[in-house]
């Protein structure tokens, strides 16, 4: 199976190539069946007349002259000899016998009584005698035992024909010359239709298989968050009933997307109100404990509504997607961290290309440097590919987190007291953030402990590639 085409149009072809072969060898055996039963027919047809037309002469001829006829009239395929008495002793069993014996007793205008017919049992010996030795006449028909490596073949015939004076006319007829089953027009015929029909099954298949690539395109485009317009429908119907769910598929995911997105956008907006009224009427409580309290939460709360806002004002404003060079937007990061005052350490992987949407990417790499710096100490970061992904991995010194956590840390709002304390400052959506970009493109975030130390996550992204 590792040889069989992948693709539609190559499985359509060697499909119609093998039916086509099937088709064409049960044609050509057929046919050539008939070709080699009309030679039998024919070479039958041809020893009966042949049998009688001797039969006659040797009736016109004087006696003298028997011998040259009986040696002019025989050939390989047709012995004939005069005997006194018949070589067949009674017409043999079954209807070809029984035809040819009623053939011959019409030919020669003489009863059925003087025509008698039997199977030839011709022998072939296993030696490199001449042909002429290899044909033997059973008389008796009691078989030769002593001959271990002999073949007998019935399909043909002897005949015993009486002749006036109470002599016979013996005709051993051998089978006729082989016929060729397979002759140069059979194979230009199955060259020409298997030509043919390979062209059209490749244009056919090509036809049928462009709105599925184009398909299968835009699927993996829209899986990685980017726009995709409405596609065409083409091909057959089947074909033009999958793009067209797939079209109506995409308008509702994009308007559920834009409708949650609103609303979430709404109700942090709207949040700010009551954020600010109650720090109003904070100002008023005279415990200065409890008032500062107060006052913290009402800033977690609004550091909360502002990242959420800013990170559906970011999702709503999508930018193109584009070929980027991941190293350089990597550097660029940590160049930007490290003017902060971030310990960062990355290594040089070369130029390596990916299909991202910069913004977006940026950010998700940022927040995961910002958490790999805040909470790890001094990080690491570099970039690997293979054939089919690039990674982008960092990794920290710090205390790592339980491996109960590794996921929940995922989370929207999720921090780890132990490890993510509330005095660092954030609100626990970076990763959830930077997840959700990374996934947007096709690929994913994953988080594991090292078991020298500290944290490795791993942001995998779909495709390589180099210039």
């Amino acid at each position: 199976m590792r040889l069989a085409p992948k693709s539609l149009a190559g499985q359509l072809t060697l499909l119609l190539l093998l039916a086509l072969a099937l088709a064409q060898g049960a044609a050509v055996a057929l046919f050539a069946w008939e070709r080699i039963e009309a030679l039998r027919d024919a070479h039958r047809d041809n020893a009966v007349a042949r049998t009688a037309t001797v039969a006659r002469l040797l009736g016109d001829t004087p006696p003298g002259l028997h011998a040259s006829v009986i040696a002019a009239a025989s050939t390989e395929l047709a012995r004939f000899s005069l005997t006194g008495e018949p070589v067949v002793g009674e017409t043999g069993a079954g209807e070809r016998a029984a035809a040819i014996a009623r053939d011959l007793s019409a030919a020669l205008g003489v009863a059925p009584e003087r025509v008698r017919v039997a199977p030839l049992r011709t022998r072939y010996l296993d030696d490199d005698d001449d042909r002429d030795d290899h044909h033997d006449h059973d008389d008796d028909d009691d078989g030769d035992e002593d001959h271990d490596h002999e073949h007998w073949e019935l399909d043909w015939f002897t005949a015993s024909v009486a002749l006036r004076g109470g002599r016979w006319l013996n005709a051993a007829v051998g089978p006729p010359p082989g016929a060729p089953a397979w002759g140069a027009a059979f194979v230009l015929t199955f060259l020409l239709s298997a030509l043919g029909i390979a062209a059209v099954a490749v244009l056919t298949g090509r036809r049928i298989a462009k709105p599925m690539r184009g398909l299968a395109a835009a699927a993996g485009r829209f899986g990685r968050g980017e726009a995709v317009e409405d596609l065409s429908e083409a091909g057959p119907v089947e074909t033009r009933e999958t793009v067209r769910a797939f079209n109506l598929m995409r308008a509702r995911l994009d308007r559920y997307v834009r409708d949650r997105t609103a609303m979430l956008a709404a109700v942090s907006h709207d949040l700010r109100t009551p954020i600010t009224s109650l720090r109003l009427h904070a100002e008023f409580v005279e415990d200065t404990e409890t008032k500062a309290k107060i006052l913290a939460a009402l800033d977690e709360m609004q550091r909360m509504t502002e990242d959420a806002l800013a990170f559906i004002r970011e999702d709503m404003q999508r930018d193109e997607t584009r070929m980027v060079d991941l190293h350089a937007l990597l550097d660029s990061v940590a160049a930007d961290l490290a003017e902060l005052g971030h310990d960062f350490d990355v290594a040089d992987s070369g130029r390596v290309l990916v299909a991202c949407r910069p913004a977006a990417l940026r950010r998700a790499l940022r927040n995961l440097l910002e958490n790999a710096a805040a909470y790890g100490g001094r990080a690491a970061a570099h970039v690997e590919r293979d054939d089919e992904e690039t990674r982008v991995v960092v990794e920290d010194e710090g205390p790592g987190i339980p491996e109960a956590e590794l996921e929940r840390v995922f989370e929207p709002f999720v921090r780890l007291e132990t490890s993510r304390s509330r005095d660092t400052g954030g609100s626990g959506l970076g990763l959830a953030i930077a997840r959700g970009i990374v996934r947007g493109h096709g690929g994913d975030i994953r988080l594991e402990n090292r078991a020298e130390g500290g944290l490795r996550a791993t942001v995998a992204l779909p495709g390589a590639g180099r210039p």
